[in-house]
């Protein structure tokens, strides 16, 4: 009896430390898990109902296959994806993936300070506080900007962080307990599983904008730091696959699907206006569940994912900028430290956007995506030379690589085509020419490759 007790207490004490080594996608999931994909989901949900389930589900399929893939690159070569490009492919490419990475990253960090500071003046509106300056989402976004630089460039971010993902973690639970008690629709979900674009341009951008929360850039290039922080090696592969999919595959795929069939519910039948949206209007998505406190309960979980959000996200240029600038990547490192700061105070900009910040933070996405497939492009060449890793992709890693990358470009592709509609506005403008730039780097980096297996053989 005491070595059955004893044998349990062991078999106990290794899962609980398989678990504890759980983390380094659990990061990436809990940015994916974001405000930006939140918006989308509520928005697609509020616009058309069901018809987006397809890409609901696909989101968190192919974000579990780039996250895998980014996942084995890092572990074979027990290095920063930056160096690992510097190194097999040269300088010229490293500074694209750095600037496609920094450029999408950079503008979800600005539409996120905006969604957080509009959020904290909601809530200092709602809560009756008489001081103006504290329902002025402007001075809220300086003041968490500053308070975000002197958290991370200090190290003294991680009491925020969990205290984010506990709200966060409150709202994903209240969002799919509400899914077993809204009146969802069996057959019209069924047949929102159909792959179908509706409704042209705003069909298009929603449906980049919520594989965007999944697949990309920003997710794919922290993966190899985030495992370094940790110390993975290849010997460590079970462990990192278990990660990726429980966090990617599972929980992302659980928070996304509760999130879009309680708003498709919800919201159309609500009459809320997915054009004007705003958190006060989402929040009706909890009422079932949480009712009078609906409303507070959503600001509070939106406002601790932005909050963790901007955590992860701010540290990724800094990354990748040290990693291809040589410096340490640690604050103890003045310039890593420096650029820190710099990415936080940056931020504020976003307090000063107009607009409302749930369509800003879909567009948001839906650009992050159009700079994917590159980076997808480099885990594939990379996962498949033999000079860069010891082993190569098998074939169901590469099938699962080149879906995942025709799916993006496709979704992305569509996205830019609604864009050239309006291509003499500035934004639109700057999307098609960022499309343009990225579309020459995959071409030119195909051609590359194909040119060395040339040679090779």
């Amino acid at each position: 009896m005491a070595t059955e007790r004893t044998q349990q207490s062991v078999g106990l004490g290794r899962i609980g430390s398989f678990l504890e080594r759980l983390g380094p996608t659990w990061l990436a999931g809990a940015i994916a898990a974001g405000p930006a994909t939140m918006g989308s989901l509520l928005v697609a949900g509020a616009s058309f109902e069901y018809a987006l389930l397809w890409v609901v589900v696909l989101s968190a399929i192919l974000g579990t296959v780039g996250q895998y893939l980014a996942m084995r690159l890092g572990l074979l070569t027990e290095a920063g994806i930056v160096a690992v490009v510097e190194r097999h492919l040269g300088s010229f490419w490293a500074w694209v993936l750095v600037i496609d990475a920094v450029l999408a990253a950079g503008l979800a960090q600005i539409v996120i300070m905006k969604t957080l500071a509009s959020v904290s003046a909601t809530m200092a509106a709602e809560a009756g506080v008489g001081v103006a300056a504290l329902t002025d989402p402007r001075l809220w976004g300086i003041a968490w900007a500053v308070a975000l630089a002197l958290g991370l460039a200090g190290g003294g971010y991680r009491l925020a962080e969990h205290g984010a993902k506990l709200l966060v973690s409150i709202v994903v639970v209240a969002f799919v307990a509400s899914a077993f008690v809204v009146p969802i629709d069996p057959a019209a979900a069924a047949a929102g599983l159909t792959p179908e674009i509706p409704a042209g341009v705003d069909g298009a951008l929603i449906a980049a904008g919520i594989l965007g929360g999944a697949v990309h850039i920003t997710l794919l290039t922290m993966q190899s730091y985030t495992m370094r922080a940790r110390g993975w090696t290849a010997g460590d592969a079970d462990i990192a696959t278990f990660d990726v999919v429980s966090s990617m595959l599972a929980a992302f795929g659980v928070f996304s699907l509760g999130v879009f069939l309680v708003a498709a519910s919800v919201l159309p039948s609500a009459g809320v206006d997915p054009a004007t949206i705003d958190g006060v209007g989402a929040a009706q998505t909890l009422g079932p569940i949480a009712g009078e406190y609906a409303m507070w309960l959503f600001l509070a979980g939106l406002l601790g994912a932005a909050v963790s959000t901007l955590g992860g996200n701010t540290i990724v240029p800094p990354y990748l900028l040290a990693d291809k600038l040589g410096w340490e990547q640690s604050v103890s490192d003045g310039r890593y430290r420096a650029a820190i700061v710099a990415v936080a105070l940056a931020s504020a900009v976003g307090a000063f956007l107009e607009g409302a910040f749930f369509q800003l933070l879909v567009l948001t996405l839906a650009f992050g995506l159009v700079g994917t497939p590159f980076a997808i492009a480099v885990l594939l060449y990379l996962l498949n030379d033999p000079a860069v890793v010891p082993e190569t992709n098998s074939l169901p890693a590469n099938v699962g690589g080149f879906a995942l990358f025709a799916v993006a470009a496709v979704l992305a592709g569509e996205f830019v085509l609604a864009e050239l509609e309006t291509i003499t506005e500035p934004v639109s403008a700057f999307v098609v020419a960022f499309a343009a730039a990225m579309t020459l780097a995959v071409l030119g980096l195909g051609a590359r490759y194909v040119r060395d297996r040339i040679t090779t053989a």
